[in-house]
């Protein structure tokens, strides 16, 4: 039974250098919603673009709790997308108003989803996805930026400088935070600028948790912006990366990305409860007639965990099939669940010399 009902111009630098005695916790406006809450651009409010939008806010959300930034391509899930209606919990519309360059009014609809949190949770167990724990770590990110007067370190006061890098960890599943600014926080953008990983995590020790993304964003020699990341947990180098593009805010952005899935490799973890990936032997009773074969194997292989069915043998009212799933049998049977059409009879556990049966109803 299929599981059930239920997101250059100019940069933006600072205008003067403020004072701020604690570290903040950043993001708040692009996510104030929660892990199960997405919202979507649309073109319209039809149901087309609506349900579309429910496999892209389900993708988002999937993202979040996974920690990967490709949801949709993890095994089971893009069969599941085609469903995310039955996921949703409540939508509604919001209606924001912009300006074009030409100074004409412009009008932007977005799709507001909020997800059935145990719906989605029994889909990601029965597909066996990794889930990214809460709570998460929320870095300390040191960020210098050379727009061609210098490198100048972004803090707490030039939260908008760096609010594509910030709103991205939100839409990734975590937060990041601004150091305050000090005489000896701007001073570090040297430490910084050589890659004084060291120094830096000596300087963050007063902010938790103890993880730095450090990154510095500069002009690119061919054009467009360079962005190099170094990412550190606990001192320890995690991963180091860097992207060019042609938007400051889009090269600013990679270091979001490149955190989360440092932190996801590291932490995100796949549920053994849902079994291991492979081929099992099951028998399924019932099968008396070749409109019983064709419902039963039909069935079979339109469940999301089910990569493939092979007929082994048949019995006298039975079939014996290989079926090749996504997660073990008990991934397979928590997506046949009441068992519309198969059922697994708990109170016939098999031995190791059995295999496991299924009932046609």
């Amino acid at each position: 039974m299929r599981l059930a009902i239920r997101l250059v111009g100019a940069l933006a630098l600072w205008l003067a250098l403020g004072t701020a005695f604690a570290q903040r916790v950043e993001g708040d406006r692009a996510g104030a919603q929660g892990a199960y809450q997405s919202e979507i651009n649309v073109n319209g409010q039809g149901e087309a673009e609506r349900n579309a939008g429910f496999a892209r806010a389900l993708s988002q959300v999937l993202g979040k709790l996974t920690g990967t930034k490709n949801a949709a391509g993890l095994p089971g899930v893009g069969q599941e997308m085609r469903h995310a209606r039955d996921y949703v919990e409540s939508y509604d519309y919001r209606q924001d108003e912009g300006r074009s360059p030409s100074g004409a009014p412009t009008f932007t609809t977005t799709l507001i989803v909020r997800f059935d949190q145990d719906q989605v949770d029994g889909m990601a167990a029965t597909l066996g996805l990794p889930i990214w724990p809460e709570p998460r770590p929320k870095p300390v990110l040191w960020l210098a930026i050379d727009d061609g007067r210098g490198p100048r370190l972004v803090a707490l006061a030039q939260t908008n400088a760096a609010r594509a890098v910030l709103d991205r960890a939100v839409e990734r599943g975590y937060r990041l935070g601004l150091p305050a600014g000090s005489a000896a926080e701007q001073a570090a953008v040297g430490a910084i600028w050589r890659g004084d990983t060291a120094a830096i995590a000596r300087l963050s020790s007063r902010y938790a948790p103890p993880m730095q993304l450090i990154g510095k964003l500069y002009r690119a020699p061919e054009g467009g912006w360079t962005a190099e990341w170094t990412f550190v947990d606990s001192g320890k180098v995690l991963s180091s990366w860097e992207g060019t593009q042609p938007d400051a805010r889009r090269a600013m952005a990679t270091g979001a990305d490149g955190a989360a899935d440092a932190l996801s490799k590291k932490y995100a973890k796949r549920s053994t409860a849902a079994g291991e990936p492979g081929r099992y032997t099951v028998q399924i009773d019932g099968i008396r007639s070749s409109e019983d074969y064709l419902r039963a194997v039909s069935y079979l292989q339109g469940l999301t965990v089910v990569r493939g069915v092979a007929p082994v043998r048949a019995n006298a009212d039975a079939l014996v099939v290989e079926l090749d799933l996504i997660t073990g049998m008990p991934g397979l049977k928590r997506m046949l669940g009441t068992g519309e059409v198969l059922y697994a009879d708990e109170s016939e556990l098999p031995t190791s010399s059995t295999v496991p049966v299924l009932h046609l109803r």
